[in-house]
């Protein structure tokens, strides 16, 4: 429904018998009305020319603002048969973009996929299109932003638009609404060599996704859980349930939160003796659960120790999320420190009546790759570092961090999300390289 100059259009394609990369796209134009007004020849419908574009995504140009487009897809497979064509017709014309957006400066240094033996990692909340387009989202937590900015089609634009001109590796994605994995997300990260895998949250019907770069990695193993039910019948957590079990009330709220964990095994393409875990999460976001995110990321790193130290023997990873949690919190410098005290502040977050003190450790070297931004979410009444990439620092080093967009950037329309930003988080984008 929304298309924008300068923003990749990505048609989903489902089809039988045949498959996207051996299908034929032409793409056309409308045709401009004569001067005088006249319709095209052939009465009221328009004329159509071919517009100089033959694969799967198209970027209009701003020669087509205000003119609507035409997909014509022939399906065919890999022996060269092929189908009768379909075709689309968009029910709006081609708008004019916004003009220049917060990652723009950011895609100067993406502009190619990084080489051998280096490893390209984004994370970002991308805004749940549930989260974004509620009267209170509207009128209380983004007043600042223009309605049609909170659109759901016109920030899957942007979205795209972004994620595509980070040539990344690896995307780790926060706050994914299903229908947006499946209809948008997919079609435009598939066109570019990613394939992806989705978690979701049962209660809130939106989750998790994770993107690899097909031709530098294949999937070796899934082995997501949600937090609640891990604590609840897999002995893995058997020890940590006991100890949460002599803390009902703060035992009854970890087990009502539906935040889940993806975690994924990768074996490179070209050496196969390198294989490397990834983890993507959301924590709780309460402020004051502080306890909360304590018990869950217990869960996580035990769990990410069984796949990465027990089935995989001491193979690297990388732990990326939506952390809820400043450089200053317990869940930060646990994960960050190896343990954490059974007398830290953080265990009475919600105060006394939900205390529950107990030590925690892991195995792990972990490292926050991006460092401890001012901000990676910046909303009309709140700003803070929430978001990071975490890294084994054992088997993985830094080779750059992508600049955050600058404050000037983030500020010129007060906030975000705004009309040249499709989230209220920021995303963290690095390049990684094995020891």
């Amino acid at each position: 429904r929304s298309l924008l100059a300068g923003f990749p259009v990505c048609p989903k394609v489902s089809a039988e018998f045949a498959a996207p990369r051996h299908c034929l796209f032409r793409w056309y134009r409308e045709q401009r009305p004569a001067a005088g007004g006249e319709a095209a020849a052939g009465g009221d419908s328009p004329g159509w020319v071919e517009a100089a574009a033959a694969e799967r995504v198209f970027t209009p140009s701003n020669a087509l603002v205000g003119l609507r487009l035409k997909l014509r897809c022939t399906p065919g497979d890999g022996a060269q048969r092929y189908g009768p064509p379909r075709e689309v017709e968009s029910s709006g014309p081609v708008e004019a973009g916004p003009g220049a957006c917060t990652f723009d400066p950011r895609h100067l240094y993406t502009k190619k996929v990084c080489g051998e033996g280096a490893v390209r990692a984004v994370s970002y909340n991308i805004l749940a299109d549930t989260y974004a387009q509620t009267e209170f989202s509207r009128t209380v937590l983004y007043p600042y932003c223009a309605p049609y900015a909170l659109e759901l089609d016109y920030r899957q634009n942007l979205l795209k638009k972004e994620l595509v001109g980070y040539n990344a590796d690896l995307v780790c994605l926060q706050e994914v609404d299903k229908s947006v994995f499946v209809d948008s997300l997919t079609p435009a990260l598939e066109a570019f060599g990613l394939e992806g895998l989705f978690k979701i949250k049962e209660k809130q019907h939106e989750g998790l996704a994770t993107f690899y770069r097909r031709d530098k990695f294949s999937l070796l193993s899934q082995h997501d859980i949600a937090f609640s039910e891990a604590l609840l019948s897999d002995p893995l957590h058997k020890e940590l349930s006991d100890k949460l079990a002599k803390y009902p009330l703060v035992q009854e709220k970890v087990l009502q939160r539906s935040s889940v964990l993806q975690v994924l095994v990768l074996q490179s393409t070209t050496d196969p003796s390198r294989k490397i875990c990834v983890a993507n999460t959301h924590l709780y976001w309460h402020p004051k659960g502080g306890n909360i995110r304590l018990i869950q990321i217990a869960v996580a790193l035990s769990h990410i120790k069984h796949v990465a130290r027990d089935l995989y023997p001491s193979i690297p990873v990388i732990f990326c999320g939506d952390f809820n949690s400043t450089p200053s919190s317990g869940t930060y410098s646990f994960i960050n420190g190896g343990g954490i005290a059974e007398d830290h502040e953080d265990w009475v977050s919600n105060g006394e009546e939900e205390r529950c003190n107990m030590p925690l450790s892991h195995p792990f070297k972990l490292l926050s790759a991006c460092g401890e931004p001012a901000y990676t979410n910046y909303v009309g009444g709140f700003h803070g570092c929430l978001d990071y990439i975490f890294i084994d620092k054992n088997a993985l080093e830094v080779e750059q961090v992508i600049p955050l967009p600058s404050h000037e950037e983030v500020t010129t329309h007060q906030a975000l999300p705004s009309v040249s930003h499709p989230s209220d988080h920021i995303a963290l984008v690095c390049d990684l390289k094995w020891k």
